[in-house]
């Protein structure tokens, strides 16, 4: 989820911690439990930084071990530390435990957005994403805000945010239903589907689709369960070539493939040089395919440049590759 999101959501379960008689009857513990919750679902996405170095480190270890079942049990510990310093009179179990339910449902979250995380590591690095839930769900946050607001002006923060909860999980309950009606609906249009993803948008009944059949692929959007098609692409194997496995070397290809389970390539050969492009087929925004991964090479298949990650415009993407002048 989005990081505003994830804040509402620290907020209302430190609302829920007063139902613990022990955060209940101290001031200090309910403050201290407030910061640790907050912290505690803020504290797996610190691997953010990591765009600061490069795009491919990102792509490659976003949501990875951060998110892993090491890290949830590890996320407390720092926090817990911090917050005894600075609430010394704090019960110590009951702040770890709440902290620790924080640091949970920031990971739990996460597994049903299209992007996913590797929430299994270290058992499996399969990245687990359900997809029923965008990033930023405009319901899901309005409703954390309306419930805060209701905790704000007088309403018992544990029957609000009970309820608040239990909207959510049958809001989640229908997210899945609908996503399994335009799954039926894509099969129906597409018998030979071998490969189906199903993202979800900002709006309620409108979902992404990458569609994989034995011969093509497809990419288009389910609008109130009628599938509509973009694109179609032949699905034609990446080769096995010189120059194929050169661009494979490539630290951003490299983070790409590991990342993006469905793409088509290009080959494109210029007076000076060879360009190798890899584009995700989940992410089509207004014509464009914006998640890439582009090499270029010389003839002795040396590498030039390249890059990964989201561009909007074939000219900023040029940009990116040094083709015009920043």
């Amino acid at each position: 989820m989005d990081t505003g999101t994830h804040i509402a959501m620290g907020i209302a379960i430190g609302g829920l911690a007063t139902l613990d008689p022990v955060v209940a009857s101290s001031s200090e513990t309910a403050t201290a439990v407030m910061a640790g919750v907050i912290a505690g679902s803020l504290a797996p996405d610190l691997d953010t930084i990591l765009k600061l170095r490069n795009n491919a480190q990102y792509i490659r270890n976003h949501r990875g071990i951060t998110h892993s079942i090491p890290a949830v049990i590890l996320w407390p510990l720092p926090i817990l530390f911090v917050l005894s310093l600075l609430f010394p009179g704090a019960d110590l179990f009951h702040l770890w435990l709440w902290t620790f339910l924080g640091v949970i449902i920031h990971v739990f979250v996460d597994v049903f957005n299209a992007y996913g995380t590797q929430a299994l590591r270290p058992f499996s690095k399969k990245w687990v994403a359900l997809g029923v839930i965008n990033t930023f769900d405009p319901f899901i946050f309005i409703a954390h805000v309306i419930a805060i607001a209701c905790w704000a002006f007088g309403t018992s923060p544990g029957p609000t945010f009970i309820t608040l909860y239990a909207i959510i999980v049958l809001y989640y309950g229908w997210r899945f239903y609908e996503q399994r009606q335009v799954a039926n609906a894509v099969r129906k249009k597409y018998p030979d589907v071998e490969q189906l993803i199903i993202s979800p948008t900002m709006r309620l009944h409108h979902w992404h689709l990458a569609i994989t059949t034995k011969k093509k692929f497809h990419v288009g959007r389910a609008i109130n369960k009628e599938v509509v098609t973009f694109d179609s692409f032949d699905r034609v194997p990446v080769p096995d070539s010189d120059v194929i496995a050169a661009a494979k070397k490539d630290k951003n290809l490299s983070a790409f493939l590991s990342f993006s389970p469905v793409y088509r390539w290009e080959i494109e050969e210029y007076n000076d040089h060879i360009e190798v492009r890899f584009i995700d087929l989940r992410y089509r925004s207004k014509d464009y395919y914006p998640f890439v991964a582009v090499v270029q090479l010389d003839y002795d298949l040396n590498i030039i440049c390249s890059y990964t990650g989201w561009i909007f415009s074939e000219k900023k993407l040029r940009k990116k590759l040094d083709y015009l002048p920043n």
